[in-house]
């Protein structure tokens, strides 16, 4: 698989994170324990810490063709403003994504979601984009709607989000199939 290096909407740009981008990041939103009350990740307490994640999550997922990543930067001015990403296991894509709390509300994430779900599912090798999120977490759960996701089910004790809970909490599982009309 080839993603492009950048994806283009009406307000943002979605572009490969730089290790360079490490202290626009940790401002904008990897600090912020609100952002990432939901999140698989602790807020970061240094800008060490988001060069690391970048690193060895962002630079190493496209060098090893399984995590491809991008930063979600704001057409006007470039400020970042979150990131999405989507995970690669044979003919599914799990998609996740973070946004900075000053762009909460706007139909941002909706945006940028929106351009990589159908990018992703165009592809002929996949056949299944689909996203889990905290059966709290309204928000996220009205984005992965509006972009053509069904709630499939609850998958229970499914994962740890350490802000909330040592113990592995309940999710909702989305997902939008490529329908080839086609049964076995």
């Amino acid at each position: 698989m080839n993603p492009p290096a950048a994806l283009e909407t009406p307000r943002l740009r979605l572009r490969v994170p730089l290790v360079d981008d490490a202290a626009a990041i940790f401002d904008a939103y990897t600090q912020d324990a609100q952002v990432a009350r939901y999140t698989s990740w602790s807020p970061h307490r240094s800008l060490d810490e988001t060069r690391t994640f970048l690193e060895q999550h962002c630079e190493a997922g496209w060098t090893a063709g399984t995590v491809f990543s991008w930063l979600i930067t704001m057409s006007e001015g470039g400020y970042v403003a979150g990131m999405i990403d989507f995970r690669l296991t044979a003919c599914r894509a799990e998609v996740g994504y973070v946004l900075a709390q000053r762009y909460w509300g706007h139909g941002f994430m909706t945006e940028a979601a929106d351009a990589v779900v159908e990018w992703v599912i165009a592809q002929p090798e996949i056949h299944r984009v689909w996203a889990t999120v905290d059966l709290e977490n309204v928000a996220s759960q009205r984005v992965l709607e509006k972009v053509g996701m069904v709630r499939e089910g609850v998958l229970r004790r499914w994962l740890v989000f350490p802000n909330l809970s040592p113990v592995p909490r309940d999710v909702w599982s989305f997902a939008r199939i490529k329908e080839t009309g086609a049964h076995p």
